[in-house]
């Protein structure tokens, strides 16, 4: 077995064994992104350097013979949104090409103090704004399942790198299901942690109510391990929650038996692929044959969902994107006369389409006469839906339901209609919207063209019950085979 398709835990057994060195381990990682990453494009910086020089230092730690924490030399991928001191910090966008971050974000700090080691920052839609990759001003990143299809998005560089073995594990954003629908078309686990679980220092905001930080792993034990490092509150983040800061890993064993799993109506049915329903419909089933119960629940204002997540999203963005400028950070016009001229002309080169669709959709949103019709009738509604959850909450433990409407699509599929693009969200805003906790586990696949193509089955919980949904999607993982699976990258199939 190479080392870069070890777990976290399979990967800290090793090295605490001195079965192999954290350069080695380190190395398997580098060699594979050499050799699949100019085909896949997940990563926009490979930070080869310093990566063997934080593996050599616990290297010294092995010869010493002394204990390692869980992440300490594990290899980890970070999304291009997160800034890390001195290390290029792009969101995937033009108007950030040549900027350095000045600091560490809140979580690239925690994972350094855990001991991982950073192998690169990886491709995302520009400033997280959107479902597929395809939206990177660098180029998109594609399903290693297929490289003709999108990997999903807007993490969608880090859901390929975990997916390809070009790492160990990896972080990315969740705005509107950002981390859990990559995760869905990839085959790898996706966790989306309750809202202000986990510090926003230091992330790119996009949507600041919606947006948060969340792992990838190979394994949902992968992803505890991570969340576990990266979680807690943080006084530079006003949004960060005081919640325990106890470990969730040790939970994972505690089995499911006797749970009341919900299954809404709204979730199926119209707009679903059929063999996608299918699928999550008979990973339902492993949960009775698990001890667990199914419950039938409804979110009647869920059909509202998509419509409040783009007013508020965008609305939002048009805030966030104010500093942009071509003043205060990144790339500026050189040719512009005026100071208006500089602001226009400087986002028009830099910002992509998409980002510069949702900056006027926002600002129209908010602008003198329709924010009481817009802005605030979608607050109103997210309360309405944030209730629903809250009602089927008292029937059931958790909620199941598809990550995503269908399979990985084809490149250009969806490009030229956006609310077709906006669609593939349409399982994944809610939990954003409500801000609870979600992850997405591979139950499955479909076959489109002659390929295999994966399925996530996405798990939603109760406010700060992280714990119960990272342990019912454990259950769910230990029970079947589907998240060994790998991609067809090394046998020439694609």
């Amino acid at each position: 077995m190479s080392l870069n398709t070890l777990t976290i835990r399979q990967a800290h057994d090793g090295l605490q064994k001195g079965e192999f060195s954290c350069t080695e381990l380190v190395e398997s990682c580098l060699s594979q992104i050499s050799s699949t990453d100019e085909e896949l494009h997940a990563y926009l910086t490979v930070l080869e350097e310093s990566a063997r020089q934080e593996a050599k230092k616990v290297d010294e730690k092995q010869r010493k013979k002394l204990p390692l924490k869980p992440l300490e030399g594990i290899p980890i991928a970070l999304k291009d949104n997160l800034v890390m001191k001195n290390v290029r910090t792009t969101c995937a966008s033009k108007i950030l090409d040549t900027y350095q971050g000045t600091y560490d974000a809140t979580v690239v700090e925690k994972l350094k103090n855990a001991g991982a080691v950073m192998v690169g920052k990886t491709n995302l839609d520009e400033f997280a704004m959107g479902a597929s990759t395809e939206n990177s001003g660098y180029g998109p990143s594609k399903n290693p399942w297929d490289t003709g299809r999108v990997p999903g998005g807007s993490s969608g560089g880090s859901a390929v790198a975990v997916a390809a073995d070009e790492c160990i594990a990896a972080i990315g954003s969740d705005t509107g299901g950002s981390v859990r629908q990559p995760a869905s078309l990839c085959g790898v686990v996706g966790f989306k942690p309750t809202y202000g679980m986990v510090s926003r220092y230091g992330l790119v905001a996009m949507a600041s109510s919606l947006d948060q930080i969340g792992p990838f792993g190979k394994t949902v034990a992968d992803a505890t391990l991570l969340f576990d490092a990266i979680k807690g509150p943080d006084r530079r983040d006003s949004s960060s929650a005081r919640a325990s800061t106890e470990p969730v890993s040790p939970s994972l064993k505690d089995g499911i038996k006797g749970m009341r799993i919900g299954i809404p109506k709204e979730y199926f049915g119209q707009g679903t692929d059929e063999d996608v329903e299918k699928t999550i419909r008979t990973a339902a089933e492993v949960y009775e044959s698990l001890g667990a119960q199914l419950v039938d629940v409804s979110l009647p204002h869920e059909k509202y969902a998509l419509s409040v997540y783009y007013i508020i999203m965008p609305s939002e963005v048009s805030a966030n994107m104010a500093r942009f400028d071509g003043i205060r950070y990144g790339a500026r016009s050189t040719g512009a006369a005026t100071l208006l001229e500089t602001y226009t002309q400087s986002r028009q080169a830099g910002l992509g389409p998409e980002v510069r669709r949702r900056i006027m959709l926002g600002t129209y949103a908010l602008s003198t006469g329709y924010t009481d019709a817009y802005y605030k009738q979608a607050q109103k509604v997210r309360v309405m839906v944030t209730r629903d959850f809250h009602n089927a909450f008292r029937t059931c433990d958790v909620i199941l339901a598809p990550t995503s409407p269908t399979p990985a699509f084809r490149f250009g599929e969806r490009a030229s209609d956006p609310l077709q693009m906006y669609l593939a969200d349409i399982f994944t805003v809610s939990a954003n919207i409500v801000g609870i906790p979600g992850i997405s586990v591979p139950c499955g696949f479909v076959s489109r063209d002659g390929k295999d193509l994966p399925v996530g089955l996405q798990i939603l919980g109760k406010h700060f019950d992280d714990a119960t949904v990272l342990r019912v999607g454990h259950a769910y993982e230990k029970a079947t085979e589907w998240h060994l699976r790998k991609p067809p990258l090394m046998n020439g199939a694609q």
